[in-house]
C-alpha cells in the first residue's frame, strides 16, 4: 500500500472515531444532562405605557413545563417550585402546556397532580397562567380546574386587575392560537384605565394581534426550538411558528415581545444548548433614569 492510501485510510478511520464521540457527547448531554438542568436568566426591559409606580417589578416567567418528559419528573417539578418559591420576583406568569400529550420515553403525569405540587408557590406569591395546546388536547376545562384548584389565577381571553406592591397592573390573558378562541379584544376590554398591561400567551404568533395597549407580551411554546449547535444556530425542531419568534426579545411597531424556551421537552427528549429555564424580567418604564430600577 502506498503512503496516499494509508494516509486516506488513517483519516477515515479518525474522521469516523471522532464523528462516534461527538454523537455520543450530543446523546449523553442532550437527553440526560442538559433536559434535567435548570438554569436562571435576568432579563431586563424598557416599556411603553409603564407607571413610575411599577418601575423595578420582578416576575418569573416559565413555560412549557411538561411535567413527565424525560429527566423532568414530579422531583425536577418539585426543584423548580422550589426554586421560584424562594425568589425575590413579586410574581410568577406560566405560559402554557403543563401536561404532555406525546414525548419518546414520557409519561402522563394528570394535571391534578401537577397542581398539588405547586402548592409551595402559590401559598407565597401569586401565579398568573394561560393554558396551551397540550393542556387542551388532554382536556383543557381539567387543567385549568386543577390550577385554580390551589390558587392559580387562569386568565383565557381575560383580563384582572392586581396590586404587586406599589404597582397596580392589568394580567391579561390570551387563549392558544391553535386550540383555543384566543379573541384577543375580548381579553383587553375590561380595561378602563391607563394602568400598565403584561399580557400573557402560549403561542408568540398572536404577538402580531395583540394591541399597543399591551407594555410587554409574553409567550412560550416554541421550547427554543430545544437544539442550539455551537456556529451552526438552531435546525429547528418547531416550524408552525414560521421562525418568526423563535426565543427571545423582539420589537414591533413599538410594541416588545419576549418568549421563553420552556422547561421541558416534546416529541423528542432532547435540550442542546437550550437549557430548562427561569427567565427573570425586570420591568420599567422608558425615560432617562427610568431602567437605574431595572439594573
Amino acid at each position: 500500500m502506498n503512503r496516499p492510501d494509508r494516509r486516506r485510510r488513517w483519516w477515515r478511520r479518525w474522521s469516523a472515531r471522532i464523528l462516534a464521540l461527538l454523537v455520543l457527547v450530543f446523546a449523553v448531554w442532550g437527553c440526560v444532562i442538559e433536559p434535567g438542568s435548570l438554569t436562571e436568566r435576568d432579563y431586563a426591559f424598557s416599556l411603553p405605557n409603564w407607571s413610575p409606580e411599577c418601575d423595578g417589578l420582578r416576575v418569573e416567567l416559565v413555560s412549557d413545563l411538561h411535567v413527565g418528559s424525560p429527566r423532568n419528573g414530579l422531583a425536577q417539578f418539585d426543584r423548580l417550585v422550589a426554586r421560584l418559591a424562594v425568589s425575590d420576583s413579586q410574581a410568577v406568569l406560566m405560559a402554557g402546556d403543563y401536561v404532555i400529550l406525546s414525548v419518546f420515553l414520557g409519561t402522563y403525569i394528570p394535571a391534578d397532580t401537577i397542581a398539588e405540587h405547586l402548592k409551595p408557590l402559590t401559598a407565597r406569591k401569586p401565579v398568573y397562567a394561560v393554558l396551551g395546546n397540550h393542556d387542551w388536547w388532554k382536556d383543557g376545562v381539567r387543567v385549568r380546574r386543577a390550577l385554580e384548584s390551589v390558587g392559580v389565577v387562569v386568565l383565557e381571553d381575560q383580563a384582572r386587575e392586581v396590586q404587586l406592591g406599589r404597582c397596580r397592573l392589568w394580567m391579561v390573558g390570551v387563549g392558544d392560537l391553535l386550540e383555543a378562541p384566543h379573541d384577543v379584544g375580548r381579553a383587553f376590554s375590561a380595561i378602563d384605565d391607563k394602568a400598565p398591561a403584561l399580557a400573557i400567551t402560549h403561542n408568540p404568533l398572536l404577538f402580531r394581534r395583540m394591541p399597543a395597549r399591551a407594555s410587554l407580551v409574553v409567550a412560550g411554546h416554541t421550547h427554543g426550538g430545544q437544539i442550539a449547535f455551537p456556529l451552526l444556530g438552531r435546525p429547528g425542531l418547531w416550524k408552525e411558528v414560521d421562525g418568526a419568534y423563535p426565543v427571545g426579545r423582539f420589537e414591533e411597531d413599538g410594541r416588545q415581545l419576549f418568549v421563553t424556551q420552556g422547561i421541558g421537552t416534546s416529541i423528542l427528549p432532547i435540550r442542546f444548548g437550550v437549557p430548562p429555564e427561569i427567565s427573570r424580567l425586570h420591568l420599567c418604564g422608558q425615560g432617562a433614569g427610568r431602567d437605574a430600577a431595572c439594573r
